[in-house]
């Protein structure tokens, strides 16, 4: 036996009732009440809350045994054995509606009364326990953040937890029983197509799915809200799919910090553009000193076969085209510079990744001329192009130069060498590689170099290496460095190459 249990007897028959009332003493357990109305037996079942009911199906009054089960049922959960002497067809037919826990038929002996109240307590706190752990399910999936709504195996809704209903603008109420495409209703942000159901797809493929990007809810007031979200199969003890379950959350936030945080990087690296600017004070007026001489040399010259006698017309137009070649250069230079300088936002297109590295040569010339620092570069011909906004790869690739420069400005009694290389890694990305013989890395300080605000200059902000380690990861590629033996440190990035095979002009 389980363990002793109070009792409530309900049975119209006294000397049947007293028989049932010592079998139960004898077994151990305490009959709280005994009566021969099924009324009298719903309000003692209130009253004494017994642990069990024996209740005949015949008793006296206007409703029977099994009306007063329902009600027992309904209002106190307590468990209820019938006793009976029919068993056709529709009593027990009736019987079953009240959910019994069990059903004896008159005469039974102790042994069958003992064993049908072990099975009955047994059952009542099995299901007791079931029914505590579903509040504590349900109670979960209605206080977190996310929403949640369940299906069965048709796809048609079951339940939805309140910020499911929120999202959704469907009450659980309305919702359950219908098409899960139906309160769930799924487009594509960008084509403005229909998503396919994804409780249909769980229930088609048997796997954790999730959406794709750009997915937008279309709520039922025709709010249109970005979400995010998967779908997994709700699989029975005989490994059958049963239904489906679906999470979901509102990116609506999530898209607005990630907006904020965008425009706040590219403030971020146009103040690094600007401060690198600074620090190329000197190349960047060397070189644009460069054509604007040049043009007033060859004006000079050009007036001067002019005004001769006769004029050498030949001479003359020779060194306006000098002027032309040389307005053109200064022109080009001025628009990098404004280039670096101007604030927009990135503009993703197929390039050159050569041609970009060139471009910052022409700024950081003067700096190792200054310096007297030999470059060497290796650019590999026939690279693919490269998806990329060209200014921030510029941005990058004069970054980790200055910073060769001031590593190898800082070191003594050794030669400066700046070695710049682009080639195909192993996976098919771009690699570039800028090498230095400066005053090298600390192999313990490797990690933190990339980290905003650490920085081993006295006067620096720390925030170059991060803003250039953000830029390549957001061009899906990555920014790593290492320690050069004896001396100097090495820069590699990574760029995507472009995939349908277009390749750049190719340069050495």
């Amino acid at each position: 036996m389980i363990s002793p249990a109070t009792i409530l007897v309900v049975e119209d028959d006294r000397v049947v009732a007293r028989d049932i009332q010592q079998q139960l003493t004898r077994i151990g357990h305490t009959v709280v009440g005994v009566t021969a109305h099924g009324e009298a037996s719903v309000q003692l079942a209130q009253e004494q809350s017994p642990e069990i009911v024996l209740m005949d199906i015949r008793l006296e009054g206007p409703i029977d045994g099994i009306a007063a089960a329902e009600q027992i049922r309904e209002r106190c959960k307590i468990p209820v054995i019938f006793l009976t002497a029919y068993s056709d067809d529709e009593t027990v037919r009736r019987a079953t509606r009240a959910e019994p826990f069990g059903y004896l038929l008159k005469p039974f002996d102790e042994s069958e009364l003992r064993t049908a109240i072990d099975m009955a307590l047994y059952k009542h706190s099995a299901e007791r326990k079931l029914r505590e752990s579903e509040r504590l399910y349900a109670t979960t999936l209605s206080s977190i953040g996310d929403a949640v709504i369940s299906t069965d195996s048709q796809a048609r809704v079951t339940f939805m937890n309140p910020t499911a209903e929120m999202l959704t603008a469907w009450p659980m109420k309305d919702a359950v029983g219908r098409p899960l495409a139906e309160v769930f209703r799924i487009i594509n942000e960008e084509t403005r197509k229909p998503v396919e159901d994804p409780a249909a797809k769980v229930l088609r493929l048997d796997v954790v799915v999730g959406l794709a990007n750009h997915t937008a809810l279309i709520t039922r007031d025709g709010r249109e809200l970005p979400i995010d979200d998967c779908g997994a199969p709700i699989i029975d003890d005989s490994g059958k799919t049963t239904g489906a379950v679906l999470v979901f959350r509102d990116m609506t936030q999530r898209r607005q910090a990630d907006e904020a945080l965008r425009k706040s990087q590219e403030e971020l690296a146009r103040a690094v553009r600007l401060t690198t600017m600074g620090e190329l004070t000197v190349s960047i007026a060397h070189e644009v000193n460069q054509p604007l001489m040049a043009i007033m040399t060859n004006a000079s010259a050009c007036l001067q076969w002019l005004t001769i006698a006769p004029p050498d017309l030949t001479e003359a137009t020779d060194a306006a085209k000098r002027i032309v070649r040389d307005s053109q250069r200064a022109g080009d230079f001025i628009k990098s510079i404004r280039a670096l300088a101007r604030k927009s936002s990135p503009e993703n297109i197929s390039l050159d990744i050569n041609v970009t590295i060139q471009e910052a040569l022409i700024f950081i010339r003067s700096e190792l001329r200054r310096h007297a620092i030999t470059i060497e570069h290796h650019l590999s011909s026939n690279l693919p192009h490269v998806v990329g906004d060209q200014v921030q790869l510029q941005q990058v690739v004069l970054n980790l130069m200055i910073n060769s420069i001031e590593a190898m400005s800082a070191g003594k009694n050794q030669p400066r060498m700046l070695q710049l290389s682009s080639e195909m890694d192993g996976i098919g990305d771009v690699l570039i590689s800028i090498s230095d013989t400066g005053i090298g890395l600390d192999p313990t300080k490797i990690d933190q170099i990339f980290e905003p605000f650490f920085s081993t200059k006295p006067d620096g902000i720390g925030m170059g290496l991060s803003i250039c380690r953000s830029i390549i990861e957001a061009h899906g590629g990555r920014l790593w460095a290492s320690p050069n033996l004896p001396n100097g440190s090495t820069f590699r990035f990574t760029v995507p190459a472009v995939t349908d095979g277009t390749s750049g002009e190719s340069s050495a």
